[in-house]
């Protein structure tokens, strides 16, 4: 696709990226599943959870292309979504399938929230509500001081994170604010105390694709985090198998790790691929999540605070305030600037395509580990 087409496929809102994902698909001539959240969108429109199917039923290699884990993050991995359909990409082969899962948080990506409509962090939402929850004693040190009660913060909330950072170093600082927690459900990274909306319907979504898979690659696409523009290529699949990182290694080259500290990132509560993990056991899973830089850290930060600020506050904001919180939300993990969104297009559909020629090369999947 040519530079205009590309940046066609990107949106300004949720329901006019879903229109244009749906519409990609029906001129593929690709049926779509519609799991609804009986929740109005920011624009009255119908919020869902998408699925399309690219490939035959029966398929034992499956590429599984994610976006809107976190909503407001939504815009970059649907663009992606939606320019592989256009561009006609397709599965090399007739034992291979592509599903696209068009976000998986419908109700962030259209109120311009990270957060889900249970104010979840969905990638700290799938853990085992079964047994004790992870605990995060970090984040009840700092929680008031990162939503204090009013808007900006005074002085000496500053202070408080501040001098958490310089007992625990800029990393545990990260770490405190973003592992996850449990004990605030009005918080950062707030993990839930039960499966969110998301999470079931993203199950239940696997189970109905994935039976006959053997062999799963995964791309789940996010924003917020690293140099601007810079797809970070981050491995994440539970597998203990060292042949799965040497696989995933192969397919997409240069790696990093949460695990060893070579990621922006750092490990998470709960994220989204223990979902391809339980729900698809008699698959190997070989997958990277995709995250794109926007803009300084402390930016980022700032912005996703002054967010939840304001879902606590209520009617304390004032309605430009409300406006303008909500902006700055999304020109943080949503830059418009068109280098930026050619940049995410030309790694985002390298990525995919690097994943379906991993499947095409390795047709006898590797034995599951014991």
């Amino acid at each position: 696709m040519n530079h205009d087409s590309v940046l066609k496929c990107f949106s300004a809102s949720y329901a006019e990226a879903r229109r244009k994902f749906l519409d990609a698909a029906a001129r593929r001539g690709l049926a779509v599943e519609s799991e609804v959240l009986d929740l109005p969108g920011a624009e009255g429109e119908t919020l869902a959870m998408d699925v399309v199917r690219d490939g035959p039923a029966d398929a034992s290699r499956m590429l599984v292309v994610i976006s809107g884990v976190h909503g407001v993050e939504g815009f970059c991995g649907s663009a992606i979504q939606t320019g592989l359909l256009e561009q006609d990409v397709r599965p090399a082969e007739a034992d291979m399938a592509v599903l696209y899962v068009h976000a998986v948080n419908p109700y962030g990506f259209s109120h311009l929230r990270r957060a889900t409509q249970e104010n979840v962090d969905l990638n700290r939402n799938f853990v085992d509500f079964g047994g004790p929850l992870p605990v995060n004693a970090g984040y009840a040190e700092i929680h008031d001081a990162l939503l204090p009660p009013a808007w900006p913060p005074a002085a000496r909330d500053e202070a408080v994170l501040a001098d958490y950072r310089e007992r625990h170093g800029a990393r545990g600082l990260q770490r405190a604010m973003s592992l996850g927690q449990h004990s605030h459900a009005d918080g950062l990274h707030y993990g839930g105390l039960g499966p969110a909306w998301s999470n079931r319907a993203f199950r239940a979504a696997l189970r109905r694709h994935t039976a006959g898979v053997r062999l799963l690659a995964s791309v789940d696409i996010h924003t917020g985090l690293g140099p601007s523009g810079h797809g970070e290529r981050i491995f994440a699949s539970f597998d203990p198998d060292p042949a799965v990182l040497e696989q995933a290694t192969r397919w997409w080259r240069q790696l990093t790790s949460v695990t060893t500290g070579s990621s922006t990132s750092v490990p998470l509560t709960g994220p989204i691929q223990t979902a391809l993990h339980e729900e698809c056991p008699q698959a190997r899973h070989v997958g990277i999540c995709l995250e794109y830089g926007t803009h300084p850290m402390e930016r980022v930060m700032t912005a996703l605070r002054a967010e939840h600020w304001l879902q606590r506050a209520g009617t304390g904001a004032s309605a430009t305030q409300a406006a303008a919180i909500r902006q700055q939300l999304k020109d943080a993990f949503y830059p418009q600037a068109d280098e930026w969104k050619l940049a995410v297009w030309r790694q985002g559909r390298e990525a995919c395509l690097q994943a379906l020629d991993g499947l095409q090369q390795d047709t006898c999947p590797l034995p599951l580990a014991a």
